[in-house]
C-alpha cells in the first residue's frame, strides 16, 4: 500500500479532513496528517484564510508543511486540500523520489516552486466547475495537465469549494464519493 503526506485545508484539521484520512487508512494506506495549525479549526472558510495569512503567514504555512516530510521516506503521495495543495505540491517538485501528488480544491502553477513538474510523477486535481475559491487555480491545473503527460483534471459540478469535507457547508456527497473513488484508484496505481 501507498504512504500519503495529506495537508488540510484552512479550516484546520476539522473531523472532515480526519475522517477523510481515516477512510484512506481503512482501505490499507499508511496516512500522515501534520497539523499545521496547532490544534486551531475555523468553523468558516475566511477565517481559517485570515489565519493562515496574518496570523501565521504563507511562508510558514509552507516551511511547516516542508518540515513535516524529513523523517519520511521520499517515495510518497503528497496530497493536499486547498491552503494543503501548496506544501504538497511544494514537496511532490522539490523532494526527489515523490510517488505522486494529489490536488483538492486548488492548484498553483509550478514556477511557483522552481518550475517544471517532474518527470515520472503523476498528479490528479480535483475541484468543482464554479468554485469561486478555484479561479485562480483553474487556469493553473489546466496548464499543469497540458504540460504533464498523464496528468489528471477531475472537474466536478457546482460551486463549492471543500467539496469532500462533510463538515463543511460545501460539502457534496456524490461529488465527494467520486472524488475518494478516484483518490483510492490512484494510490492503488502508484502504490
Amino acid at each position: 500500500m501507498t504512504t500519503v503526506l495529506l495537508f488540510h485545508h484552512a479550516q484546520g484539521q476539522t473531523a472532515g479532513f480526519l475522517a477523510f484520512a481515516d477512510e484512506l487508512r481503512g482501505a490499507g494506506h499508511t496516512v500522515h496528517t501534520p497539523d499545521l495549525y496547532d490544534g486551531k479549526t475555523f468553523d468558516d472558510l475566511d477565517e481559517g484564510v485570515a489565519h493562515a495569512g496574518k496570523v501565521i503567514g504563507f511562508d510558514e504555512i509552507l516551511s511547516r508543511g516542508t518540515a513535516t516530510a524529513t523523517d519520511l521516506p521520499a517515495d510518497i503521495v503528497y496530497a493536499g486540500f486547498s491552503l494543503g495543495v501548496m506544501p504538497a505540491q511544494s514537496l511532490a517538485q522539490t523532494r526527489p523520489g515523490a510517488r505522486g501528488a494529489l490536488f483538492y480544491h486548488g492548484c498553483m502553477p509550478p514556477s511557483e516552486f522552481g518550475g517544471l513538474w517532474p518527470e515520472g510523477v503523476p498528479v490528479e486535481i480535483h475541484m468543482m466547475d464554479a468554485d469561486p475559491w478555484a479561479e485562480e487555480d483553474r487556469p493553473a491545473a489546466e496548464a499543469l495537465v497540458k504540460e504533464v503527460q498523464g496528468a489528471e483534471l477531475f472537474v466536478y459540478p457546482g460551486s463549492g469549494h471543500l467539496f469532500a469535507d462533510p463538515t463543511s457547508q460545501d460539502y457534496d456527497e456524490p461529488s465527494a464519493r467520486l472524488l475518494k473513488e478516484r483518490t483510492l484508484a490512484f494510490l492503488d496505481r502508484v502504490g
